[in-house]
């Protein structure tokens, strides 16, 4: 007999039938049906919400409130010039390449913006949301071009 989906079966003994309850005191949970006695929880319909503590102040409400989030900032992932150096001359900068290279592990919200920390000593073709003047300058000088807004636009 093959192993197929539809003769599978548990092992004996390894499921239990569920209890059954409400059918009579004799069966060990007649009565109030294992619900104990009285109050809200043994009451037919009675749902407890999420986060519920009995009335009590839950504990979402009780600890201090902290921090700000500031829904208008502005999200780049920084990367200085020094890291372009993983580049090929000629080749072209932006914000897919550099995940690729595991430069940055995430692309900003608004993009890449290129710092002017470090040097870059191979022409490139760069190609990102913002840059510094710094960064850009160092660029130019090394025979790349600058594509996007220019620092001061």
């Amino acid at each position: 007999m093959a192993y197929e989906l539809s003769n599978l079966h548990p092992a004996p003994g390894e499921t239990k039938d569920r209890m059954r309850v409400g059918r009579g005191e004799g069966s060990g949970k007649g009565k109030t049906a294992g619900r104990g006695t009285k109050g809200q929880q043994s009451r037919a319909g009675y749902k407890r919400r999420p986060n519920f503590e009995g009335g009590q102040t839950p504990l979402r409400r009780r600890i201090p409130k902290q921090g700000f989030t500031n829904n208008f900032a502005n999200d780049f992932e920084v990367v200085d010039l020094g890291r372009l150096d993983a580049f090929e001359a000629g080749a072209v900068v932006d914000a897919e390449a550099l995940h690729d290279l595991r430069i940055i592990s995430r692309i900003g919200r608004n993009g890449v913006k290129i710092l002017g920390g470090g040097d870059v000593g191979v022409a490139l073709h760069v190609r990102v949301s913002k840059l510094t003047r710094s960064a850009s300058e160092k660029i130019l000088a090394a025979g790349g071009t600058v594509e996007g807004p220019l620092p001061g636009e």
